[in-house]
């Protein structure tokens, strides 16, 4: 039996998949009825970002297993690469 991340990945090929990545920061922003999280991980330089409706728990110093999309942001004109974040799970 496959597990979830193989199924996604076989299902949308511009999916990307990280196991046991450590989490080097963890910051949770309020922005109406959400949550926005931003995740940086050991040894990459780009965001990992995601929302939830409730708080998430800390991830900081923990090893994940994220499912994500890469994308790019805008801010103050400036086009910055983020990873959009569609599963997060602690290993």
């Amino acid at each position: 039996m496959k597990s979830d991340p193989e199924k996604l990945l076989k299902k949308h090929e511009k999916l990307n998949h990280l196991e046991m990545s450590k989490v080097v920061s963890h910051v949770q922003r309020e922005s109406g009825e959400w949550f926005h999280n931003t995740l940086m991980v050991e040894g990459c330089d780009v965001p990992f970002k995601f929302k939830r409706k409730r708080r998430y728990k800390t991830t900081k110093g923990q090893r994940v297993n994220l499912t994500y999309y890469l994308s790019s942001e805008e801010v103050a004109g400036v086009e910055f690469e983020v990873m959009k974040v569609v599963r997060v799970k602690i290993s």
